[in-house]
């Protein structure tokens, strides 16, 4: 088992940026493949950056390519969520979650953990 605490979201000016974390403790980080989702106000989670197994392999969603990137640190088992030239429409809550097998990294159900979420605002 694995618990998963976000950290890192707040208010910020369209075009400004915030760094997302995601600290894993429990069964050893390298069990698992990390990726971030996000739910804004009224809709479905929707899937951001997955890592492939491994972490050989970054996958982004359209919406976000360019603009974010996410990085791993094996040795703090924290993921991170760079968010560049933020936009309004990326106001959401955002969540890491992990998956303990070889799955559509893009499906909620594909998951086994997720974390409590940290609330990302931005303001025109």
């Amino acid at each position: 088992q694995v618990q998963l605490v976000e950290s890192g979201g707040g208010l910020v000016q369209a075009g400004g940026s915030l760094r997302l974390s995601c600290a894993a403790s429990g069964r050893s980080f390298n069990h698992y493949a990390m990726s971030w989702f996000r739910q804004a106000p009224g809709k479905e989670h929707e899937f951001v950056s997955a890592f492939s197994f491994g972490g050989a392999n970054t996958y982004y969603a359209d919406s976000v390519k360019g603009r974010f990137t996410a990085s791993r640190d094996n040795a703090k088992n924290t993921v991170y969520l760079q968010m560049n030239s933020l936009k309004p429409e990326d106001t959401a809550v955002y969540y890491c979650a992990a998956r303990s097998r070889p799955s559509a990294y893009s499906l909620t159900g594909s998951y086994d953990y997720w974390g409590q979420g940290t609330q990302v605002t931005v303001s025109t």
